[in-house]
């Protein structure tokens, strides 16, 4: 038991002085306007470096992601059925397919599927 606390204690201790060391190692002190500037073929921009981006867009991007992180959990599904008994396996697939239609459900009924406003 005691081996083991040791052996927290010193790999929070390693960890806290290699996290220190690379902050006071990484900073920059020189602040320069032109390295901090945009740059753009070697001439002053024209325009804002700063774009709006689409708010909607972000949105619509999250939750093809979640939904494609949730599909890819369901693959695993089609090789266990020769491993499981047909109804855990049914009423497991059953029932993360629920979960992932009111998701969708409660995605659309929030409105964050709409994409004009």
């Amino acid at each position: 038991m005691i081996i083991l606390f040791l052996s927290i204690i010193t790999t929070l201790i390693i960890a806290a002085v290699v996290m220190i060391l690379a902050s006071l190692l990484a900073k920059k002190t020189i602040m320069d306007r032109e390295k901090n500037s945009p740059f753009e073929c070697g001439f002053d921009p024209k325009g804002s470096a700063r774009l709006p981006f689409s708010l909607r867009f972000f949105l619509i991007a999250v939750i093809f992601l979640i939904f494609d992180v949730e599909i890819t959990l369901l693959l695993p599904l089609a090789t266990i059925l020769h491993l499981s008994n047909l109804s855990t396996w049914a009423f497991t697939g059953l029932f993360f397919i629920l979960i992932l239609l009111l998701g969708l459900y409660h995605e659309w009924n929030q409105g964050a599927l709409e994409w004009a406003y």
